[in-house]
């Protein structure tokens, strides 16, 4: 089906289409700007795959945040911010996944299991649950994503000291948690 919009329909009418998950409006927008976004996208990413998956996640951030959308501003320039934003996240979620070189990895050496390594994913993230939102938030965004605390105060709307506080009592809360429930042993 052949969908094409007349010079009657208004950009904020389609816009609204796109709000309100209308198919052929989605369609038409994906397909209007893939040309000019895949390009961008494979600029940031080492092959065609990492492309796609940046070029679909940015496509998803734009269909959910289209409502912010101003009407009358250039779509196509909105639309290449986000997947540029999309990129830069991806490469630092990528750069966040650094490994040790092979070298280097014969010299390290494990002294004895660590209390983690010894868990089961279960008592790991029941342990996390308890913790409050503000705890598990920082906990999360620091310790499991990689976020510095700059990043997780810029998301969570707090302080870089409140961030680094949190961290310190979500730490030793999940300690006693763990320790309270046997898993882990006082050193």
């Amino acid at each position: 089906m052949e969908i094409t919009l007349t010079i009657q329909q208004s950009e904020k009418d389609f816009i609204c289409a796109c709000i309100n998950n209308e198919e052929w409006a989605q369609k038409k927008l994906y397909e209007d700007h893939y040309s000019q976004m895949y390009p961008l996208c494979l600029r940031y990413s080492r092959d065609e795959d990492e492309a796609l998956d940046i070029l679909h996640e940015g496509f998803i951030k734009v269909f959910r945040h289209i409502s912010k959308y101003t009407i009358g501003t250039s779509l196509t320039a909105w639309i290449k911010r986000i997947m540029v934003n999309t990129a830069i996240d991806f490469y630092r979620k990528r750069a966040r996944r650094r490994v040790e070189n092979i070298d280097n990895a014969r010299s390290l050496k494990v002294v004895g299991p660590d209390a983690v390594s010894d868990m089961a994913a279960s008592e790991i993230i029941s342990a996390l649950q308890e913790l409050s939102p503000a705890y598990r938030s920082v906990f999360n965004l620091y310790v499991v994503e990689g976020y510095s605390h700059r990043e997780v105060a810029n998301q969570l709307n707090i302080s870089e000291s409140t961030s680094r506080s949190n961290l310190v009592k979500a730490r030793n809360k999940l300690k006693n948690i763990l320790q309270a429930k046997g898993i882990l042993y006082e050193r």
